[in-house]
Formats: structure tokens, sequence, C-alpha cells
């Protein structure tokens, strides 16, 4: 049978096609354990510690997605929380499972796509550190949708993403068109957002709380961050 779009979930298929699977480029990644990546240490980000001690996140039902090996899902499980963490890379979800086992941490974690997920109001808090920018532009309208269900009204939306003059792997890049990525059939590495970007995107279903560049953090110190990163944070109206 002919391919015949029918539906959005088919014209995003169609959308999809033209790019390597994001499974493809994760898997890999993490084989390495000794790899110097800023954020393979077991340490979380410092925005988020920073909301932790001013008490804005005070404990309940979390969800990370993206989680890597795991290092917020660990943090947020220390400071009371109840954590269903995310990952497309099997690799990641084992080390973050080891470290969970070496810290006697009870962390639900799991192999699977975000867009598997469809959560109804359960959480209190949704984290991404750095899957955002990763998202294909048409990934973004699902993937919005899912965090907006996801929360408790009152509930929070954080996240980390690449700020203008920094791509993924490629090194500096200036923002992307959109369409330019289509286009070009690349986010080269990684999509940087401007402020005004975030809140176009964000402003309509959560209201903004924050919304700063990340403060940078020596080797020495037990907080994650680079300043190439924006960090924010999102709350659903309701409560």
């Amino acid at each position: 049978m002919e391919k015949t779009i029918k539906s959005v979930q088919d014209l995003y298929d169609m959308l999809d096609a033209d790019f390597r699977s994001a499974k493809q480029f994760w898997e890999p990644f993490y084989e390495d354990r000794n790899r110097p990546i800023p954020f393979f240490p077991n340490k979380p980000d410092e925005n988020l510690v920073a909301h932790v001690n001013a008490g804005l996140l005070a404990g309940g039902k979390a969800l990370e997605l993206g989680c890597g090996p795991g290092r917020n899902a660990l943090y947020l499980t220390r400071q009371g929380y109840q954590v269903d963490a995310y990952d497309l890379s099997e690799t990641a979800i084992a080390w973050a499972k080891e470290r969970a086992a070496e810290e006697q941490l009870d962390v639900h974690f799991e192999c699977r796509s975000v867009f598997e997920l469809a959560p109804q109001q359960e959480y209190d808090l949704v984290y991404d550190s750095g899957c955002l920018h990763h998202l294909l532009p048409h990934q973004r309208i699902p993937y919005i949708e899912m965090i907006h269900q996801a929360l408790k009204p009152g509930g929070y939306f954080g996240m980390s993403c690449f700020a203008p003059g920094f791509g993924g792997q490629g090194g500096p890049e200036s923002v992307m068109d959109d369409w330019q990525v289509y286009q070009e059939k690349s986010m080269k590495g990684g999509l940087a957002f401007t402020e005004e970007k975030l809140r176009y995107l964000l402003q309509d279903p959560f209201e903004c709380v924050e919304l700063r560049p990340m403060k940078a953090m020596g080797q020495d110190e037990n907080c994650f961050g680079l300043p190439i990163l924006w960090v924010t944070m999102w709350r659903k109206p309701g409560v």
C-alpha cells in the first residue's frame, strides 16, 4: 500500500524519516564511562539543588525525561521524591541502576521513549536536563503536551537546554530556524534556544518561575553547572 498521510502521527513519522534515530546516537555515547563528559559524574544540576534548598521543590512524585546515568533522579530520591526516570539508552539505564543499587536507593529507571509515556496529572515535578534541545521541532508538540498532562495542577516543570552560541557536539552554533533543520536535515548536535523562543514555546501552558543562564560549577564542587545552558522552571496553573 502506498504511504498516505491520514493522521498527525503519519505526518510526524514522515518528518522523522530523514533523521538518524536518537537511540542510534545515544546507545554508544554512554558505553565508555571514563570519557571526560561533563555530565557523566554523579552530581545533580546546580539549579535543581538551588530550588530544593529554597523550598520550592519539597518532595512528592517526580518524572525525569532523558535521565542518562541517573544523577538528577538519584538526587531527587535522596530529597524524598518518588522518581520515575526514562532514557532511550539501555546502556545509560543500566549505569543508573548500578548507581542506585550502590546507594541503596529505590528509583524506577526504565529504557523507554518519552513519546511512549501518557501520565495523567501524576507528578509534582517533571524534569528535563538536556532532552528538549535534542528533539526535532515537530517533536516538541507532543512532548510539551505530555508534560502538561503529566503534572498535577500547581506542579513544576524544570529544564536545562543549550543557550545561543552553543550547539551540541559540533561546537559553537547560532540558533537554527526550525525550518532550516528540515532543509539541512540536521540539528548539528543539538538546538540552541533564545530566551524569547523558550518563552514563546512554554508560556501558554505554563507560568515562568525562573529563566537564567546556568551557573558555572568546578570539578571539585558537588553540583553540575555549565554556563552554555539555560536553566528554567515553569509552573502548571491550578492550585
